[in-house]
Parts: structure tokens; sequence; C-alpha cells
């Protein structure tokens, strides 16, 4: 009986099949460690293969190198021995729902993930770390190699995928974001389907590089398309006196959905509307970009508070009993607008700005010291720190998350994206705060979609001296969870789709090492005098439905199926989405041929076995002929 490989797939193996399949005198046979024979390719015979000239060596071409892009490479292909341990406590609606909420490292989560998933997910959005030099980014270890990664049952050393600042001091600093963006990206591409579009959001700092990026990985024809989305970025590099004002979102269609992108900005008038049909709008979500400067004898001394129940007056100038002069935000033609700042962000920069007539009102301005004449007011919808930081702290109070992105700027994103397949499967796997997930509840409950997603997210920890561990959150996963448990409870407070099934869950999943011991990876390494001490093989802390979620990962079945638990002769079984799978874990001893038999007979798909669950030898060798009986079209396999 074989057994499952229980492992990621090794990506390195396939792209030199299909090389053998172009060209077969490139590919050869070579021995590696234990005596093994893997494929390998005759580099020298493949460069002469794509020349119309004799190759004595390098010659120049068009391409993106940095230092670290082969190890950005051999990471994103190489196999891992890892797994999603399933957590049920941590999970709303594990039994029913179809969300999935995964924490850890992303780069192990997209590998894991690539065969369930493989050209099914409609939408990636993410919004990266934007390499400002003092926020965090995902530094991988390349210390071992892949052939000691295998042999130590595929795990990373304790330093692999850390979360690392990358200062601008560092030599490396454009280098090692780039490995990082890349790995991930070049594994992400295998999920997203033929009508997939990619969504990152990025600042100046790594603008050009993350678009030759995805050029590189994706194909120049998909990079399409780069759209200033947020008029305030805090994340961003601060300029001479005040910060960068723009973000940009890139689009990446890969296939053939450019018919998308004609329909963009269509597509956002449409998404504004159909969400102003709810309890919700753009200005209540504003607010706090709405409050009056107060200015004395020509000077501003102050900011007024932000009003309750209406925003400002119908002047943009009001003059109050004591002399002073309320500047409300308010175009000289009386048109309301809102300041570029939300008022916290405003504090801090008071003494460079300064009121000065304008036509009708007095304005207020950057003063020419800081070297410009900007206008701290705008007419753009969106504002990544007073959208985002207000509903998070309406949420969750206290949580005191940097910088959550927009709720409506990546709930436009979805629409655009999703507007033609209301069932999509949507996966960020920089979540952060999981506004994407939140963006999906509201959608759905806007236009009767059930629209799926898949967060990813790093159980990046909280230091002591802040906000959101004060509030009892230890790690940003954790404020990522909480965040989706209230918006499902928020979103059902509101008007809601009848379309839409309610699905306000998600099933938590945790990476971890594999359950399956060093022995099963690698049993000849073993010594004969130490195999009774392995008689099994799966790690002792592990539970059955630890094991069903592996084995559902190894044979690519969707995580979000339904599960059901019968007992079939005393004999616990897992049965998902009905037939699709039937599990065993039973280690007693106690599986005879009558359970085989009975088992059998519900005629599954799949069915897997526990090793150390047979009653002897004799039933396990004669499990395969009594499904070859009784349900010729199941596939069986052992653990």
């Amino acid at each position: 009986m074989d057994k499952l490989k229980m492992h990621s797939p090794n990506i390195t193996q396939d792209n030199i099949a299909r090389i053998r399949d172009l060209f077969p005198g490139c590919v050869t046979e070579t021995k590696v460690g234990g005596g093994g024979v893997m494929l390998a390719v005759d580099f020298d015979q493949l460069r002469q293969e794509l020349s119309g000239s004799i190759i004595e060596g390098p010659q120049e071409r068009y391409q993106l190198n940095w230092p670290g892009k082969r190890e950005a490479l051999l990471t994103a292909n190489a196999p891992i021995a890892k797994t999603l341990r399933p957590c049920r406590e941590e999970s709303v609606d594990f039994d029913t729902t179809k969300n999935l909420f995964i924490e850890g490292d992303n780069l192990d989560a997209l590998k894991l993930l690539q065969e369930t998933y493989l050209g099914q997910v409609k939408l990636i959005y993410i919004d990266p770390p934007y390499n400002t030099g003092t926020n965090l980014i995902y530094k991988n270890d390349y210390s071992i190699s892949e052939a000691e990664y295998m042999q130590q049952s595929g795990q990373m050393l304790s330093g692999g995928g850390r979360l690392t600042t990358n200062p601008q001091t560092n030599g490396r600093f454009h280098s090692d974001w780039l490995t990082m963006i890349y790995s991930r990206l070049k594994v992400a591409k295998n999920i997203l389907s033929d009508d997939g579009i990619i969504i990152t959001a990025i600042d100046e700092n790594e603008l050009a590089n993350l678009s030759n990026v995805i050029k590189e990985i994706f194909g120049e024809g998909s990079y399409n398309h780069d759209y200033v989305s947020v008029v305030h970025n805090p994340r961003g590099q601060q300029g001479t006196n005040f910060s960068y004002v723009n973000e940009y979102l890139i689009f990446v269609y890969p296939k053939n959905t450019k018919k998308y992108l004609a329909d963009f900005k269509k597509d956002e008038v449409d998404a504004r509307n159909l969400r102003d049909s709810g309890t919700e709008s753009d200005r209540t979500d504003a607010r706090n970009c709405f409050y009056p400067f107060l200015v004395q004898s020509g000077k501003i001394v102050g900011i007024g508070d932000v009003p309750e129940n209406h925003f400002h007056p119908e002047s943009a100038n009001i003059q109050l009993a004591d002399g002073t002069i309320q500047i409300w935000p308010m175009t000289d033609h009386g048109d309301e607008k809102k300041w570029r700042y939300a008022r916290q962000s405003v504090e801090s920069i008071l003494e460079k700005l300064e009121a000065k007539p304008g036509r009708s009102s007095i304005q207020v301005i950057f003063n020419k010291d800081s070297g410009t004449m900007r206008s701290v007011w705008a007419n753009a919808r969106y504002d990544s720190s007073e959208y985002g930081s207000k509903l998070l702290d309406e949420l969750i109070p206290g949580a005191g998350f940097t910088y959550p992105k927009s709720l409506w700027a990546v709930y436009d994103c979805i629409f655009a994206a999703t507007k033609y397949d209301k069932n999509a499967i949507i996966i960020d796997f920089f979540a952060g705060s999981s506004t994407t997930a939140h963006a999906v509840f509201k959608l759905n409950a806007d236009d009767g979609g059930n629209r799926r997603f898949i967060m990813v997210q790093a159980p990046q920890q909280c230091e002591p001296d802040t906000k959101p561990y004060k509030a009892g959150f230890k790690t940003i996963s954790g404020i990522s969870k909480e965040r989706i448990r209230r918006a499902g409870k928020k979103t059902l407070e509101g008007q809601c789709h009848k379309g839409w099934n309610k699905d306000i869950g998600f099933r938590a999943l945790k990476v971890d090492t594999s359950n399956m011991d060093d022995v099963y990876y690698a049993p000849n390494a073993l010594e004969k005098t130490t195999l009774d001490l392995f008689v099994e093989n799966i790690k002792p802390d592990r539970t059955p439905e630890d094991l069903l979620f592996q084995v559902m990962l190894d044979w690519g079945v969707d995580l979000a199926l339904p599960i059901a638990k019968e007992t079939i002769l005393n004999k616990e079984v897992f049965f998902v989405d009905g037939n699709a799978l039937a599990a065993c874990f039973d280690n007693r001893g106690g599986i005879d041929e009558d359970f085989v038999k009975e088992l059998a007979k519900r005629q599954p798909l799949r069915v897997v076995f526990r090793d150390a669950g047979f009653k002897d030898s004799a039933v396990k060798i004669n499990v395969a002929q009594i499904f070859k009986l009784l349900s010729p079209g199941t596939e069986v396999k052992c653990l």
C-alpha cells in the first residue's frame, strides 16, 4: 500500500519534468545522498538548445537581478514537511464556515495551500511591508540545503522565516525586500485562477522594483495598471517636511482578464453606490477628517474637536465671540471637502501650517518654509489612517493597531475583481488586521454574494509597552482574528442581502511542524537496533483531527469542506464532504477485515488508515484487495 508523501510538492522536479518534455536531451539523472536518483538539468546543453549560435559563456541579457535572487527561487520551489493544524477554540462556526484563517509564515502557508487551491483563487489582494526602513519584513534563512532540509523532516531552522526590521543602512536594503516578495509571489502564482487578478498595494519605496518582479513572474503583458488610491499614506517615508501622499495599487492580469481594467473606474462608482445604500457612508467613516482649525490674529492657535452629530456648518469660516475664527474644510465655492489629514495626524505638523486668506474664505496651507504650498484638504475618498483606524477602534476599543488599511479601498477592489463571480475565493497573505475579511463580509451583505476568504498572518509579537499588548493582544494575528469575529457580528446588525448565506465564521489553522516523526521521511537513516523505538511514526502530541487536515492537504482536498465523524464497529471515522474522503486513525491495532469491509461498503473516493492501527500485517496486505472488490474506485493509502 502506498504512503502519502505528507509534504508540499517538489516544484523543482516538476519544472525539470516540463523541460524534459520540450528538450529530452537536456535532462539527465544524477545520484543524490542515500543512493537515490533524481532528475537534473544539463544547463550547458539547454543554453545551446535555446541559442542560434555557439554558446561559449555568459552573455548580457535584459533581466532583474539582485543578491539573493537565486536563493529566493530555490526557497520558492523547495518542498516543506509542515502542516496546518486546526484550532477549534479560536474558530467561529468551525463545522459550517467556508472561510479560513491561517496563522504562520505566509510562504509556508502558500506552499501548503498550492496543491489544494491550484488555479482556484479569483483575487489575491496583498498589502505587503512597504520597506520604509523601520517596519518588519520576512527574512528567509538559506543556511540549510534542500537535502539537509528534507533529511531533518523538512523543518526550517529556528531563525527561518522570521520577521525583522530592514533599515536603510543595511547594504541589502532593497535586496532583502525583493527576496522576500519574490518567493511569495512565485508560489502565489500557482493558486491564481485562469481569470484571476492580483492587486498589490505599495508606496514609492518599492513601486518600481515590485513592478519589475511582477513582470518577470507573471509576464510582461500581465502588468497592466497602477492606480493612485490613497491620498494620505502614513506608512510612507517622510519627505522634507511631510509624508508622501500617494499609495499605489498594482493590478496584475496574468491571463485573459483585461476586460476588468476598462471597467475599474466604473466599478468604483458602482461599489460606492452599493455600499452607500447600507447603514454606513464615506462621510461617517471619515469624520475625523472634519474638524475646525482655530485662528486668532491670522495665526493658527489650535485644532477644534470633531463634532458628534454633524461635520461643519454651511460656512467655511465661523467667527466666535472671543474673536477666534473656526476654519472648516470648504472650497471658495462653498463645496464641502475634508482635510487631507486626520485630526490626530495634523497635531504633529501644526507648526508647519499657516492660515492664508482665499477669495472668499481663509484657507489652511503648508507654510513657505516647508518647501511647498500644498493644501491640506483633499477630494479623495480614501484615507488609510482615518478609515482604517476609526473602524478598527470602534470594533476593538484600545486595540491600537498601526495604520490599518481603509475598508472601502479593499471593498472596491474586491467588488471590481469579483463582480462576475460572487462565489469567488479571495486570499490575503499579508492579512494584518484582516481588513480584507471585513470587506468580504460587507460586500457579501450588500450584494448577496457568498465569497470566501483565506487570511494568512504571522503571529508577530506585540511589544509589552504598546496599546495592543495592554488591551490583551499578544500577537498581531490575535488582533486579526478578533477583528473578524467582531466584524462578522457587526455586519449582521446592518442590512443584509437575502442572497447572502451569512457565513461570518472562519476555521483557524496554524502552520506547524509535520505531524509525522522524522522516521516517516528518512526511514533508511535509522539503524536496525533502533527500529523498535519507531514503530509509531506519528508525533505523540498530534490529534486525529491534526492528521486529517494534513491528509486533506496532501490529497488536495478543500480545507473548508464539511467534516463529519461516525463510529463504525467501535472505530471513529472522519468523512469529509460525504464520501470525498474517509479517514480512520485508530492506533490500537483493532482495524480488522470486518471493519475494512464495512468501510468499503460506503464507497468513499479516498480512504486513509494509520499504519499502527491494523490488527496485523495480513489485514494491512488485504486492505487493497477488499476495496478492489467492494469499492474499486477508492484510492487507498496509509500513514
